[in-house]
């Protein structure tokens, strides 16, 4: 198999790469991408039929390169184990490494003495940078290097509007990466892999030092997560049998079971966006779920698609304002309002609901983030980034691409944003999508005795309703940060002075 090549980069393609005996050892290079089936590189490897070793890089020293947040740091770890179990079961061990890549990597090959080492690649300018330097330095050493687009649907960059280059709305580019598509069949897991008998020495995993212990928080992200690829084709089949069909009209309610909760399984790679795609193709094809919800779970991932081709361009997404006329936004310093938002204490029960289910959970339903994000961007005009360091930190499908682009999208600033107008009632917005107050009585359950048509608005409920509730509103629950008329105003001012 040749390596594909990578549309953004100078990096050699197979053909120019120095080959090295037939009985070397190879080594595989784990990232975003910690599963064995539909992976490129390691069925490249598997195909050569050489010993392979595998080798996994905690990097937080390479310039640029983001640390991880916590909740994504607990979810690495998970899948690690189980990825280390899934290889060892096949023979091959996983080298655990820490430090930067371009002094590992070369070092653990040398040691090895591999003569191919194989990566899938990944998005991030700096990690990009990172790559090109590894690449670089084993070849100097005479080792031949396989690189392969796996994340995606579409390399970065090969998507093009009419007039070339990426489209700049989503819509745009939804349509020219549907006519680009070429769907190919997912690739199986290897079913022959071939070990080395001695590896190189690695660290423990508990050495990463990944996992919270004094305090242990991760209690509420064990009860509701399983990581790794196995959890991860589980969860896609759970969703193909109940979920996908409805999703069109579901997905926008928290308090019903019509979303995928893949993502964390992506951002890890456990799992392809070509499988993902694939099942919902032949499952629609088949006839066992509608088409329309077909299509809309599949314009979806193509919103990640659209993300990550955007960090391509834009690789200071999460820092720098894709509008720079949001450059002089007025935002405002609140610590004590940004804490309460935190909290989930705005005194918004569908935004508390959010902001509680992402703290016990690392996870948040798509609907509330957006309603969530306004609120904070919009109600409190705090500065979207101070939201999204708070999503990397929570988040556990936190990623460099999704993360910062909905808070710029959600913010008004991003590149295919809402309209600076658009600023979600979260009253409104509760009543609609929790009309029972479901997903409120799950994560805010001091409101758990009030009556549906008014718990997204406990302030309105009479002193004899909220007794009977057990609420006094200032203590047990808290009152309203901001009234969202006046808070509704104040944001179209300071857009519309942005405007101007």
């Amino acid at each position: 198999m040749k390596a594909a090549r990578l549309p953004t980069s100078q990096l050699p393609t197979s053909e120019s790469r120095a080959s090295g005996s037939p009985a070397s050892p190879s080594l595989l290079w784990f990232r975003d991408d910690l599963r064995l089936s539909d992976n490129p590189a390691l069925a490249a490897l598997a195909e050569a039929r050489t010993p392979l070793a595998a080798l996994y890089v905690l990097d937080e020293d390479s310039p640029g390169v983001r640390p991880l947040g916590g909740a994504a740091r607990w979810w690495l770890a998970q899948s690690l184990r189980a990825l280390a179990a899934d290889l060892k079961d096949r023979g091959v061990p996983l080298i655990l490494r820490r430090g930067p890549a371009n002094r590992v990597v070369p070092e653990v090959a040398a040691l090895l003495g591999a003569a191919t080492v194989a990566f899938n690649d990944r998005a991030g300018a700096a990690e990009t940078r990172v790559d090109h330097a590894v690449a670089a330095r084993l070849l100097s050493e005479d080792r031949r290097v396989l690189s392969f687009c796996a994340h995606l649907l579409h390399p970065p960059g090969s998507v093009e509007g009419a007039s070339g280059g990426m489209p700049r709305t989503f819509s745009s580019f939804h349509r020219a990466a549907l006519k680009a598509r070429r769907l190919d069949t997912p690739l199986p897991a290897p079913k022959h892999l071939d070990g080395v008998a001695h590896p190189p020495e690695g660290e423990t995993l508990e050495s990463f030092d990944l996992e919270p212990t004094h305090p242990d928080w991760a209690g509420g992200l064990r009860s509701a997560w399983t990581a790794g690829e196995a959890a991860a084709q589980a969860r896609l089949a759970a969703f193909m049998d109940a979920g996908l069909a409805g999703y069109a009209e579901g997905r926008d309610r928290p308090d019903l079971n019509h979303v995928s909760r893949l993502s964390p399984h992506l951002r890890f790679g456990e799992i392809s966006p070509r499988q993902i795609l694939s099942a919902v193709r032949h499952a629609a094809e088949a006839g066992a779920v509608p088409l329309v919800d077909a299509d809309k779970f599949e314009a979806e991932l193509y919103w990640r698609e659209f993300s990550y081709h955007l960090l391509a361009e834009m690789p200071d997404l999460a820092r720098s304002n894709i509008q720079h006329g949001f450059d002089a936004f007025p935002w405002r310093e609140c610590p004590g309002e940004l804490k309460a938002w935190h909290k989930g204490l705005t005194g918004y029960p569908l935004v508390d609901a959010g902001l509680r289910q992402l703290w016990q959970t690392g996870w948040m339903h798509n609907r509330v983030r957006m309603v969530v994000a306004s609120f904070l961007t919009k109600h409190l005009l705090i500065d979207w980034r101070s939201g999204e360091d708070w999503f990397w930190d929570t988040l556990v499908d936190a990623d460099g691409a999704n993360n910062a682009a909905s808070w710029q999208w959600v913010a008004g600033s991003g590149l295919d944003a809402a309209p600076y107008f658009r600023i979600f009632n979260p009253v409104t917005q509760g009543e609609k999508f929790d009309p029972d107050g479901t997903y409120v009585r799950t994560f805010v359950p001091e409101l758990g005795k009030l009556p549906a048509p008014l718990i997204h608005k406990p302030w309105t409920a009479d002193a004899h309703t909220l007794a009977h509730a057990g609420i006094r509103l200032g203590h047990t629950y808290p009152r309203p940060l901001v009234d969202h008329g006046a808070a509704r105003e104040r944001a179209l001012r300071a857009f519309e002075s942005t405007r101007k």
